[in-house]
């Protein structure tokens, strides 16, 4: 049940090659970063990868409609410089960190190894020129620059946080429970925090594995949910218009009990919430099913034929087809998002297609937006 498309919807997040040096449209200061957008790429991502709340990098860059990118735009990102500090005694000039080199082993993302070597994701996509940050294979060399390897070294002494006369009255932390298919990437931007914070504040030894169930302690969030990036002001607008389509798309989430900022996700990631595309491939409406995928739904779950081009009935279906695949795979959200973007036969024998990754961290981080 092979389902790819290659309609240009609206998509918020894909990867984005980390290159700099070349002019942006937008003013560029001698310290910013410029990004070259690569095929497939979208914003959400870019933000996560490079630490900045997606409507920031809209308005850095002046982007009227966030929803689309095209490969070759530039896009600024500021780095602001660092304020004066008072001079300091003079000291002998340090000497430059060697680079390292670390082998990936199996199982090994940029998230991890960025976290065992102290240094950042986009730091070691820059060293390596890498075109896809989510993509890592076994036995790949990669430049580690500046890095010291934590689990050879071993604890770093931490500094005692300074006293003060009257310590401050501090809120009860907030603790998450992971359930299934969430990573740190996705918890991380639902509470508007960072990896590394959660990294820290939890003792994670490998950031990349996280267990359902699991309880973490998210610093720096509010009992309310915490503050994700807010949603850029031209998809908010649009959201408000199709407010109809949102409306059906609730209502079938919650009768067939599929998480309903996820179902959300979903279909803003297939369609923008819109009844009337169809894909190239022949995908169609909301949920961008295709007539055999249809068929197939139809005849096996719902006993009853669906019309595409109704956006209740194309609701109906998708959701319904969501709740197949929870069903199936635990609620495992990278594996129900594997099964309907790259086919149910496609998940069951190979899991996650590398192509299929940059798809689930945009859904994922819609969800995200949709949460609050």
């Amino acid at each position: 049940m092979h389902r790819r498309r290659s309609l240009p919807l609206p998509r918020l997040a894909t990867l984005a090659g980390l290159l700099a040096g070349i002019a942006l449209a937008v003013p560029v200061a001698a310290t910013d970063r410029v990004i070259v957008v690569q095929p497939g790429d979208t914003l959400s991502h870019i933000a996560l990868e490079v630490g900045v709340p997606l409507d920031q990098l809209v308005a850095w860059n002046a982007i009227d409609d966030p929803d689309r990118i095209f490969p070759g735009q530039q896009l600024r990102v500021a780095v602001e410089p660092s304020p004066a500090s008072p001079p300091a005694p003079v000291a002998a000039p340090p000497v430059p960190a060697i680079p390292q080199t670390h082998v990936v082993r199996n199982g090994e993302n940029l998230t991890f190894i960025a976290q065992r070597y102290g240094t950042s994701i986009a730091a070691i996509v820059a060293a390596n020129q890498m075109a896809n940050p989510s993509y890592v294979q076994a036995g790949q060399r990669l430049t580690i620059p500046g890095g010291t390897d934590v689990a050879e070294a071993g604890t770093a002494d931490v500094p005692a946080a300074p006293t003060s006369a009257a310590a401050p009255v501090t809120e009860a932390p907030v603790v998450h429970t992971v359930a299934g298919g969430e990573n740190l990437t996705f918890i991380a931007n639902r509470y508007g925090t960072s990896i590394s914070a959660i990294v820290a504040a939890n003792g994670i030894a490998d950031p990349s594995f996280l267990r359902v169930a699991q309880r973490l302690t998210i610093p720096g969030a509010t009992a309310g949910g915490g503050t994700p990036a807010a949603v850029p002001s031209g998809m908010r607008a649009a959201v408000a218009a199709r407010s109809d389509v949102r409306a059906i798309i609730v209502d079938e989430a919650t009768a067939q009990g599929v998480p309903v900022a996820f179902a959300l996700a979903v279909a803003w990631q297939e369609s923008g919430w819109r009844t009337g595309v169809i894909s190239s491939a022949g995908a169609v409406g909301v949920m961008q099913l295709t007539p055999p995928t249809a068929d197939w739904v139809a005849a096996t779950m719902l006993g009853s034929k669906i019309n595409l081009l109704d956006a209740r009935s194309n609701v109906h279906a998708g959701v319904r087809l969501l709740r197949h695949y929870f069903d199936r795979y635990g609620g495992d959200r990278w594996l129900v998002l594997a099964a309907y973007f790259q086919g149910q036969t496609g998940a069951d024998r190979h899991g996650v297609y590398p192509v299929t990754r940059p798809y689930i961290a945009s859904v994922l981080a819609l969800e995200a937006f949709f949460s609050h």
